[in-house]
């Protein structure tokens, strides 16, 4: 039976400032700030995606071809499970904080960090996982205390209208809502001002978003893309590296803001990661990927002609797959060995499920190129031993990395995500979406009774200096050269490592091993 989707309709840009306004009034009504109020959000939430997870998974398939499996593992169950994780330990993050770091006389103000919202966010959502990209960051600015307008990626309009359906039957409509549309719309919303926006997408776009948010300062959190490089020396496994590199870029049709744009492989591997490659292939797709219901298809035409332009500019010789199909919007996984750093493979942001191969001489090459390339991608995937790995992750920069894997860390859901320099800012995920969506606001409070104290900061000054100086002033352990120095004293009283905590945890150890030492001894000689 065919499920029924809700259409997709642009929301009238007469309506977005109107919109906006309500939802912004909401949080000055502090009905958000209830911690209860957000948990029964979140858990409403939950249970909407789940009575309309049928048409979730019809819209994935119409918009992107995505297969059930992958579907319910990166969209589906990735939001339910974000969505139980944060309601078992949203009370705990709430909490005000103790500061760490507070010395005595400062304890007697009773530091501490609040957790407060940050008001109204905009949410802009992506194309490529249209559910888990859209409703996660919401995840977080719900969990936050803020009020949020959501605006879908219009690249993927089914699952956008599917979300409009869940969000408008599960959530508090005065305090979230969905806004659809395109570039004018998105216009719009970007010309409102906001206390926080959330986009992800492409670095241009990134671009046009942050430029927006500067004339109010408005913060922002952006997760874009990148030509996240893989590198593989001559000490990798070159099986395992060719399955696990190959998988990174079948999921979704190579759609994947953290999948390896190229590989840079020792001369001498790769025809070995070839063949390997193409074992992987048939491994995974016995009758081809064309007629596996465990592949994808391309988003649109656009995206399309623009990965099949790239393939035809390449001076490079494909080794496997290479096939397409305008009609299906399909691309086969296509293995490109190129000659040159410069070619468009290397250079351009594929984002789909293209696979180029560059030859190097050595690790120092390979680091150069990946360097020269793009010096902040988002991720980065070493392949070799233990010394190459620590030398490519000392010698580089990016948003994360996998050693010996395909963007391991980007599947972790909560562990902290997000790009560095221009591969994006912030990050989320797990309890990082919290703390996306929150300020963390230091309060003291000063009580009456420490007047008398407090009277060295009063004027008139004279001779106060040198009661602040031995109250407050610390002494360097350092000398000028940039050498410790040396106490015998502290070097007793911390027994040797150079910490009071370390010492006494040392002391503890050292009593503890003497106890049972003696207790030994004494259980011998009472048998003796």
């Amino acid at each position: 039976m065919d499920v029924k989707l809700p259409q997709f309709e642009n929301t009238s840009l007469d309506e977005i400032p109107r919109i906006v306004d309500r939802v912004r009034s909401t949080f000055f009504t502090h009905k958000t700030q209830s911690v209860q109020f957000r948990l029964v959000q979140l858990r409403k939430l939950y249970w909407a995606i789940r009575d309309h997870e049928k048409e979730l998974l019809e819209a994935c398939a119409r918009d992107l071809g995505k297969p059930f499996f992958e579907a319910q593992l990166t969209e589906i169950k990735w939001v339910q499970n974000d969505i139980i994780f944060v309601c078992k330990n949203l009370p705990k993050w709430t909490k005000d904080e103790k500061p760490a770091d507070i010395d005595f006389t400062n304890s007697l103000v009773s530091p501490k960090i609040r957790k407060d919202p940050l008001g109204c966010c905009l949410i802009i959502g992506a194309f490529n996982f249209p559910v888990q990209l859209s409703l996660g960051p919401l995840i977080g600015a719900i969990a936050g205390g803020n009020t949020a307008i959501l605006k879908p990626s219009e690249q993927s309009p089914c699952t956008a209208a599917v979300l409009q359906k869940i969000i408008a039957a599960s959530l508090d409509p005065s305090c979230y809502t969905v806004i659809q549309g395109g570039v004018p719309e998105s216009q719009a919303l970007l010309a409102e001002k906001w206390d926080k926006i959330f986009f992800t997408g492409s670095a241009n776009v990134g671009k046009i978003v942050a430029k927006a948010a500067a004339p109010t300062l408005t913060p922002v959190t952006l997760e874009l893309g990148g030509r996240n490089p893989a590198i593989v020396t001559k000490n990798a496994d070159i099986r395992l590296t060719a399955r696990r590199l190959l998988w990174g870029k079948i999921l979704n049709a190579g759609q994947v803001c953290i999948s390896q744009n190229y590989i840079l492989t020792d001369k001498e591997v790769v025809p070995s990661l070839i063949a390997e490659l193409k074992k992987a292939y048939s491994e995974y797709f016995p009758k081809g990927a064309k007629a596996s219901t465990d592949y994808a298809r391309i988003v649109n035409t656009q995206s399309f002609n623009r990965i099949k332009k790239m393939l035809d500019n390449t001076s490079g010789k494909i080794v496997l797959g290479g096939t397409m199909d305008a009609e299906q919007k399909f691309i086969e996984p296509t293995v490109i060995e190129v000659s040159s750093p410069t070619d468009s493979l290397i250079t351009e942001e594929s984002f789909g499920p293209l696979i180029p191969i560059l030859p190097v001489t050595n690790l120092d090459e390979a680091i150069k190129i990946a360097n020269s390339v793009h010096a902040t991608p988002l991720g980065i995937y070493p392949f070799g031993n233990k010394s190459e790995v620590s030398k490519i992750l000392t010698e580089t920069r990016s948003g994360g990395a996998s050693v010996n894997d395909a963007f391991f860390h980007g599947s972790i859901p909560t562990l902290a995500f997000g790009g560095v320099g221009d591969s994006g800012s912030g990050a989320y995920r797990g309890k990082s979406s919290f703390d996306c969506f929150v300020h963390r606001r230091s309060v003291t409070k000063t009580p009456g009774w420490m007047e008398k104290l407090l009277a060295i900061r009063y004027p008139p000054y004279d001779g106060k200096f040198e009661q602040f100086s031995r109250m407050s002033v610390l002494k360097p352990d350092f000398e000028r050269d940039g050498s410790v120095k040396f106490s015998l004293l502290n070097f007793i009283l911390t027994l040797g490592t150079g910490s009071k905590v370390r010492g006494l945890i040392r002391a503890v150890i050292v009593a503890g091993f003497a106890y049972a030492v003696k207790m030994a001894a004494d259980r011998r000689a009472g048998k003796l």
